[in-house]
């Protein structure tokens, strides 16, 4: 395998003139990950609360430690949740993180975003997955009103593909009752191999069933087969990451007749060994292909990127000038897992903001 590039940590760096552009243009996040984005201090000091060991005990060492410059595959590079999943076990927990990953966003332009997770795994010490919820809940709301600038946000919840069918039923059952409450979806993510959608059919038919909007993580550990199963099986409006789509020409043509919005997170998909490096990534054939696609960060700690970051990769490694990503993000907006009402309004408003920036 080609060598891989190891990402910058996240932190707080200056921002050059030609990236004003990109910070100040309205943006959505669609595809990140509530339990890969603690801010390494947080997760330094929730752990020392909480009497947790950590493999760093300083936080910019915690950071480096956190950022996956070394996994071959997915499996690998989702072993770094084992460490944030250990300090968010508790309610106070969930709703600082939540709320913190709100705020980062909205520090960076990003005026929609919906946050994903699996509720099943921080029950571990005596949460109800409903209080789980809820606290993740109450945090994103903190975050909306104490925003210097305007955020909307929602939770997708997660089934996992490793789950037996009945847990991963359990969190469908558990998005549909929130739909009206903050959760705007469902999702089914983990590893890929091995573990196929047709597995997890009654979560996706029940979902489905009660109009919940449902993204699934397909393509990315594994070969297109997993992308047909999510649109087929899984009722998919979205794909998470859909990276390996082009092994299969025919179904590529699809998703663009379709308009299946693909989730990109360009920084991830060459840590988890997906592609070699970004300037190899097909993101970038496939917004020409006619495929809508929005940027995504998956994982802002274990990847060590803004949303930002992720622009100005797309920009310089892929060649995509401003006009291509301006409709990548007002591609996000468009696909957005709200109503046709909120759509409408947050469509407008960054029309707006976008062509007082161009």
């Amino acid at each position: 395998m080609a060598r891989r590039p190891t990402p910058a940590p996240t932190g707080s760096r200056g921002v050059a003139p030609v990236d004003a552009l990109l910070r100040a243009l309205p943006k959505a996040e669609l595809h990140v990950h509530l339990d890969g984005s603690l801010r390494p201090a947080t997760l330094l000091e929730l752990a020392r609360e909480r009497s947790v060991r950590l493999p760093a005990g300083e936080v910019d060492a915690l950071a480096r430690h956190m950022l996956v410059s070394d996994a071959h595959s997915l499996e690998e590079y989702l072993e770094r949740f084992t460490t944030t999943l250990s300090v968010m076990q508790d309610a106070d927990a969930l709703r600082r993180i939540a709320r913190e990953c709100v705020l980062d966003h909205a520090e960076e332009g990003v005026r929609y975003v919906e946050i994903r997770f699996c509720p099943l795994l921080n029950t571990e010490r005596g949460l109800a997955p409903d209080e789980v919820v809820d606290a993740a809940l109450d945090g994103l709301r903190l975050a909306e009103r104490e925003a210097l600038a305007p955020i909307r946000a929602g939770l997708i919840l997660c089934g996992l593909r490793s789950h037996e069918a009945r847990h991963t039923r359990e969190v469908a059952e558990l998005a549909v009752a929130y739909r009206t409450r903050g959760v705007c979806g469902f999702d089914l993510a983990g590893a890929e191999a091995g573990h196929p959608v047709a597995d997890h059919r009654a979560a996706f038919d029940r979902a489905a069933g009660e109009g919940l909007p449902i993204t699934v993580h397909a393509g990315e550990g594994y070969g297109p087969e997993s992308i047909r199963q999510a649109l087929e099986l899984g009722h998919a409006r979205r794909i998470g990451h859909g990276t390996r789509l082009h092994e299969d020409p025919e179904l590529l043509a699809e998703v663009a007749r379709r308009g299946i919005l693909l989730e990109v997170c360009l920084t991830s998909n060459v840590q988890t060994g997906a592609v070699p490096s970004i300037a190899e990534h097909p993101a970038g054939d496939y917004v020409r292909a006619g495929i809508p696609c929005v940027l995504g960060t998956d994982n802002r700690l274990m990847s060590g990127v803004t949303l930002v970051d992720e622009y100005r990769n797309a920009r310089n490694a892929l060649d995509l000038d401003t006009a291509t990503l301006v409709r990548m993000a007002r591609a996000g907006f468009e696909h957005a897992f709200v109503s046709e009402e909120e759509r409408a309004e947050l469509l407008a408003s960054f029309d707006e903001d976008a062509t007082n920036l161009l």
